[in-house]
């Protein structure tokens, strides 16, 4: 589904010691004395709680491991992320099916409560973090860069805060397609037929979530309604343009998904990559219909691991972090500031797909109708 900065490591003498203690169901919990008295690390809101950077690092470390799910290497450069916190911290990452979308990070969670083999973080589609926050499952963290997040993309009380994200976007083999297509209206054409794809079922993946969200903005719905694209893809299907494949690194590199609307940085990726394999993927954001989001973090309230959870948020929102998340054409929250303050990569910021338009986001009552519009309505659009 869907990389971070050298702080020393050095042990704090008036911290005292750590300890760790294993938990009645598995999962482990790390206490740490900060010089105030005794803090365990799951219910730690900000890294001050852990006597500073260097206390968070230690408590990490001798939790010696973090888990995590759905996080394909390829996707916004996640694999380049996880090796350089692992080399970074010595934490080892246990990464499990890459390619599950938001809803089976969901559902990890509550089926393994209390499990040591639960996700302690999680990379969720928007509306799957909303969902989540309301139903208690994360724990609350401010990351040290919170202040630098802007209001609109984060939940007040540390529940989930969006890190890097881009704009729905149509990737295009250009030795298999003549003309490819530079809009959604151009998608309807009779010579895409069983050609155009979608990355995964919009009611589960946050990317074919928003593919369907830009459809309809480009047949006159609107943030609040979503309708218009789900009878988008019906007309898609209708006439045999819409292929019943899930888009992927493998099917794009074979040419079985010639076309595939997903977001900017996973298409502008999927041209680097298979260039030197005879594929010509050419990647345009449709004028007709620009919408952009992100992918949210959160920790699992229940993180086997909470330290690490926390130490792992912290790298993903450092500098390095987010300029590795530029490094894979995604757009992180901080590239504003960091733009502002001369901190970016600007020769990764210059690669990114150009957009004219400034992004604008749906809120979260928006939201929340279009995820149910969608699972109401989506299967019998694409049944048919």
């Amino acid at each position: 589904m869907r990389i971070p900065a050298g702080r020393g490591a050095v042990a704090l003498v008036a911290a005292g010691a750590l300890a760790t203690l294993t938990a009645a169901c598995g999962a482990a919990t790390t206490e740490v004395a900060d010089g105030k008295g005794t803090t365990k690390a799951g219910s730690a809101a900000s890294v001050a709680d852990f006597g500073g950077m260097n206390g968070l690092v230690q408590a990490a470390k001798q939790e010696g491991k973090l888990n995590v799910i759905a996080l394909p290497p390829d996707w916004a450069n996640y694999g380049e992320i996880i090796k350089t916190f692992e080399e970074k911290y010595g934490i080892k990452v246990n990464s499990e099916n890459p390619d599950a979308a938001s809803a089976d990070e969901i559902a990890a969670v509550k089926s393994r409560k209390g499990q040591e083999r639960a996700p302690d973080v999680l990379d969720l589609g928007i509306s799957f973090a909303r969902s989540g926050g309301q139903e208690g499952l994360f724990a609350p963290y401010k990351v040290t860069a919170w202040d630098k997040i802007p209001d609109a993309q984060k939940d007040p009380n540390g529940n989930w805060y969006n890190d890097y994200g881009g704009y729905v976007s149509i990737g295009c083999d250009a030795k298999r397609i003549k003309n490819c297509p530079q809009t959604f209206a151009d998608l309807l054409k009779p010579e895409y037929k069983g050609k155009v794809a979608l990355n995964g079922n919009p009611t589960k993946s946050g990317s074919a979530f928003g593919g369907v969200f830009a459809a309809a903005l480009a047949g006159g719905g609107s943030f609040d309604d979503i309708q218009p694209g789900i009878d988008f893809f019906g007309k898609l299907k209708k006439n045999g343009n819409f292929l019943p494949v899930e888009s992927t690194p493998a099917t794009v590199e074979k040419g079985e998904t010639p076309i595939s609307i997903d977001w900017d940085y996973l298409n502008a990726g999927y041209a680097d990559q298979f260039r030197d394999k005879g594929v010509d993927w050419k990647v345009t954001v449709p004028k007709d219909g620009v919408y952009a989001q992100y992918y949210s973090q959160a920790i699992n309230k229940q993180a086997p691991h909470p330290a690490a959870a926390r130490l792992w948020m912290e790298f993903l929102y450092s500098e390095e972090g987010q300029n590795l998340w530029l490094k894979g054409y995604s757009r992180p929250v901080l590239l504003p500031r960091m733009t502002a303050d001369g901190t970016v990569d600007k020769q990764s910021a210059a690669k990114l797909p150009e957009v004219k338009d400034a992004p604008k986001f749906p809120g979260e009552d928006a939201l929340g109708k279009a995820q149910k519009t969608l699972a109401d309505n989506w299967d019998k659009a694409v049944s048919r």
